[in-house]
């Protein structure tokens, strides 16, 4: 899987114009969101004395690496090469007008001691840590407050060692929310490139309150079994791009999130002018998804030519009674289904709560959704769409979508569950349920097809 994935990232960062599966004469890409930045000044993490060897724990290079970094302040910015070898360290902070570089064959490693792990405040808009009441652990590499920063390199890994996180999350004893691998809070124009990222302790990239984000060339793997190692989370943020990677892990390969419940009604940034193309990957979860926290909105959400094998659903839609916010404008589209428990869902009643104090009349709005031009094979079932009774789902609209069962000689997969939505469909197989297939719902999604 590992050689499979670094043969494609390969392939996508020196052939990526050639790819003839977007069909289109030249690529289109984000780059331009946030540019590549040359950094004169170059400093090495041994210059720091790092040792490489898998043993030495190297916390205070890194530190000392990264103060220099913050307090010489070097016009353009400094980069900071690590070499060859196995660096491992504690969690440490990034700051801004830096480039953290990886060469061919280094790895940073996370120290498995997680006895002294610092930990930080709760997201106000999610009210607690995310799995526990409570701060949470810092990720392993953390940026808050900066800008400029730019992760990439030459296909060299970051490793959180999560298994140790993961046995403490099944054996349950947990003291605080688990660290995602890379995080960055209140952050502007970042860029993450040609790197891998293993075995992540939680989320894996999570970029909350930021805007100008740019993931791409990267590959993220965790085990399938790995409890909650999303790939890419952008939450409460805006102008992000998530293109040419690869992602399989043990949760959502890339969810879109703002917020849990009344914290994220009351802090109220929503998600928006969010970017996924060309991802391929593998999951026992979503492949693309929206929520299901997304109490201060998500809007304006675009995603085209994506991969999906393995999966538990390939397009999942979810929020939840208490939510409040409001998912529009989301399109998805060309979209490769193979061997999923099901392809499309939507879904008002996914996702669980911080606390007792959120407001059941706080209700999702959902409407504007478009989904068009998907293929499965060996889709179990092709979807449910299940909207709330005093908050139906509306504008759901979708075409070209063919979805077959087990055999590939033309079986359809068990048909569409449906309630409160209102949308329409052209060409959909096996066909939708009455709410979505009358004459009268075709043409009111007529622009969309």
């Amino acid at each position: 899987m590992l050689r499979f994935a670094i043969s494609l990232l390969l392939c996508f960062s020196t052939v990526a114009p050639f790819l003839t599966s977007i069909a289109l004469a030249e690529m289109i890409t984000c780059s331009g969101i946030v540019p590549m930045r040359y950094r004169n000044d170059k400093i090495s993490i041994t210059d720091f004395g790092a040792v490489g060897d898998g043993r030495t724990l190297n916390t205070k290079a890194f530190q000392a690496a990264i103060y220099r970094i913050q307090h010489l302040r070097r016009r353009g910015g400094t980069l900071l090469y690590i070499p060859p070898g196995v660096y491992v360290t504690a969690s440490f902070n990034l700051t801004s007008h830096m480039t953290l570089y990886l060469a061919r064959g280094a790895v940073i490693k996370a120290t498995q001691d997680t006895s002294n792990w610092p930990l930080i405040a709760p997201l106000p808009s999610y009210g607690r840590g995310r799995e526990l009441p409570g701060g949470r652990y810092m990720s392993f590499i953390h940026g808050d407050g900066v800008r400029d920063v730019i992760i990439t390199g030459e296909n060299g890994t970051i490793d959180g060692q999560g298994d140790v996180w993961w046995n403490m999350w099944r054996q349950r004893t947990l003291q605080f929310t688990r660290p995602n691998l890379i995080e960055f809070m209140n952050s502007r124009h970042i860029i993450i490139s040609n790197v891998i990222f293993r075995n992540s302790p939680f989320w894996n990239i999570h970029p909350v309150y930021c805007s100008n984000v740019v993931v791409r060339y990267v590959t993220i793997l965790a085990p399938a079994d790995s409890p909650n190692t999303d790939g890419v989370d952008p939450d409460s943020s805006s102008h992000v791009c998530i293109e040419d990677s690869y992602i399989s892990t043990g949760d959502d390969l890339v969810a879109v999130k703002s917020g849990w419940d009344e914290y994220g009604i009351v802090y109220g940034r929503r998600s928006s002018g969010i970017t996924i193309r060309r991802i391929t990957g593998s999951s026992p979860f979503a492949g693309i998804a929206v929520g299901s926290e997304t109490s201060g909105g998500v809007e304006n959400v675009f995603a085209e030519n994506i991969n999906l094998f393995n999966m538990g659903v390939g397009i999942h839609v979810k929020t939840n009674i208490g939510r409040g916010g409001i998912i529009r404008n989301i399109t998805i589209s060309d979209v490769y289904i193979e061997n999923a428990r099901k392809g499309i869902k939507i879904s008002g009643n996914v996702g669980d709560h911080p606390d007792d104090g959120f407001n059941p009349n706080a209700l999702p709005v959902v409407k504007g959704i478009t989904i068009k031009n998907v293929w499965g094979v060996k889709v179990q079932q092709a979807g449910l769409i299940q909207g709330l009774r005093n908050s139906p789902f509306t504008g759901i609209c979708l075409s070209n979508i063919n979805l077959r069962g087990a055999e590939l000689t033309g079986s359809r997969s068990p048909g569409w569950e449906c309630s409160d939505v209102s949308g329409g469909s052209n060409q959909v197989s096996p066909g939708l349920c009455s709410e979505l297939s009358s004459t009268a719902s075709i043409s009111s999604c007529s622009s969309h097809f």
